[in-house]
């Protein structure tokens, strides 16, 4: 199996678009401890021809041109990507969809609750039903990835929730204190080829036991980096909400994801999904050491990893 980071920053990417804070000035000054990285998405591949986005990026069309692999193939319109699968509704990870129209055929797997979102919003419309099918992933079941045409694709992916949020733009049209948040508006995917397998949780507000046993002993986590620390964006004077609030846990602190994996015995840890306040982005930080030091890696753009 096949696995390509395409995008490992949170919304906005990094540098932030509107964002002059510390982070952003090294990363925009080309500092090379401070590599720029576009929105959180991944490519994996069972064959190393057929490709499946996880998550469609804003940035998606800069993913595509970086990475050979994602290239069009051939005379015409032939592109390799022939399925999109989506871990959430949030605007960082299906606003790429709308770069995937022309006719381009795709397979979209979902959960129903963020199908129905994509059919409410009449822009994904351009992606013309006669060339995309549009699928629903149900919590708990295995599915074999098929593309338009059902023809496997060799890669399996189980969905399972995952604490987080409806999506921020979803927001205020929902009802109650949690904004209405259901099991299928977060999830995280157990993904597998072969006899291979890997998690992808880009979106995670803390660790249940339930989630914790699903984990334990895997060979590879990609895992929700977003924040270092709880209120680094408020304490940046960069926003008011804290990092649960938005639906991440942070990886430091006594709930954090460095101690919640632990005593997990997760084999290969990966940081995915950061947003630029987060110093880890930095490799000469001192959070940056001392996640390596609790044996976790920061995902960059164009990282492969092959099980």
């Amino acid at each position: 199996m096949n696995i390509l980071v395409l995008g490992s920053a949170a919304g906005g990417g990094f540098p932030q678009w509107n964002c002059n804070c510390g982070n952003c000035q090294r990363a925009r000054s080309g500092d090379p401890a401070a590599p720029a990285r576009t929105q959180s998405s991944l490519a994996v591949s069972a064959d190393g021809e057929r490709w499946v986005l996880f998550n469609a990026s804003p940035d998606l069309g800069q993913q595509i041109r970086d990475n050979a692999a994602l290239h069009p193939r051939g005379k015409g319109r032939r592109s390799p990507i022939t399925a999109v699968v989506l871990t959430n509704g949030d605007v960082d990870h299906v606003a790429g969809l709308l770069t995937l129209r022309e006719g381009q055929p795709l397979a979209v797997y979902a959960t129903p609750r963020v199908q129905q979102v994509l059919a409410g919003n009449s822009i994904f419309d351009v992606l013309n039903p006669d060339a995309v099918a549009r699928r629903a992933l149900r919590l708990g079941e295995r599915y074999g990835l098929e593309d338009r045409d059902g023809r496997s694709l060799g890669v399996r992916v189980t969905p399972f929730a995952v604490p987080g949020k409806v999506a921020l733009y979803l927001e205020n049209a929902a009802a109650g204190p949690d904004f209405g948040t259901q099991a299928e508006d977060t999830i995280g995917l157990e993904i597998s080829s072969g006899d291979r397998r890997c998690f992808y949780i880009p979106g995670c507000a803390s660790m249940p036991k339930d989630l914790a046993a699903r984990l334990r002993g895997a060979e590879l986590v990609l895992f929700d980096g977003t924040l270092w620390r709880d209120d680094e964006m408020i304490a940046a004077g960069l926003g008011t909400k804290a990092g649960r609030r938005m639906g991440h846990m942070s990886i430091d602190g006594p709930e954090g994801t460095i101690v919640a994996f632990d005593a997990l015995d997760v084999r290969r840890k990966v940081f995915v999904h950061m947003n630029n306040t987060n110093p880890v982005l930095l490799a000469d930080s001192a959070e940056r050491a001392r996640a390596r030091e609790a044996g976790w890696e920061i995902a960059e753009d164009g990282m492969e990893i092959r099980l």
